[in-house]
């Protein structure tokens, strides 16, 4: 089925996505990779503030490139997200309640977006040039230390993910490999 959702949302928007939905995002995302993540959970484990609010928020798992002239970013292709499995549950446990990238997700970080009614999205792998057409708007807000994989504020408008993991565990990644 095709939906579409305006960002931040409402867990009741999240609980009506199944696993296979093709969804268009618009409003706020924040992108964060390896590093990003890292930082995240060394603050959390020192039990201090985030430098941004995850509360019903979405982080994409993608470092932008520099854009082009003209342009506000440059290819934003996911990452994979399995790298981000080790600091997923506490971010969850935080309020985060979207997630996208690509590849599948361990079974601990499965377990922890069911207890926290969390969606994960996966965006098309290579297809960086075209996903940064749905990208409006860019500006780095924390880290910026890393350069790329800085957390950067994304506006994104019809931006095209594919429900791999709804709130209740049903799993693309399982049963689409299961249907004839």
């Amino acid at each position: 089925m095709e939906k579409r959702l305006n960002l931040p949302c409402g867990q009741a928007e999240l609980e009506s996505l199944t696993a296979g939905d093709r969804v268009y995002l618009t409003g706020v995302i924040y992108t964060a990779r390896d590093a990003a993540h890292k930082r995240l959970y060394q603050l959390i484990a020192k039990n201090q503030s985030l430098p941004i609010d995850i509360t019903n928020s979405a982080i994409y798992y993608a470092g932008p490139c520099p854009p082009k002239p003209g342009y506000v970013i440059g290819s934003a292709g996911p990452t994979t997200s399995g790298r981000m499995d080790v600091y997923t549950p506490p971010l969850l446990d935080r309020g985060l309640k979207v997630m996208i990238g690509k590849g599948n997700r361990s079974p601990e970080v499965i377990q922890s977006m069911i207890k926290n009614k969390a969606v994960y999205f996966a965006a098309i792998g290579g297809a960086g040039a075209l996903i940064c057409k749905s990208i409006k708007s860019c500006h780095p807000v924390a880290f910026e230390d890393l350069g790329p994989e800085a957390i950067y504020r994304l506006e994104v408008e019809d931006f095209f993910v594919i429900t791999a993991i709804d709130v209740h565990g049903n799993n693309l990644y399982e049963t689409g490999q299961s249907t004839p």
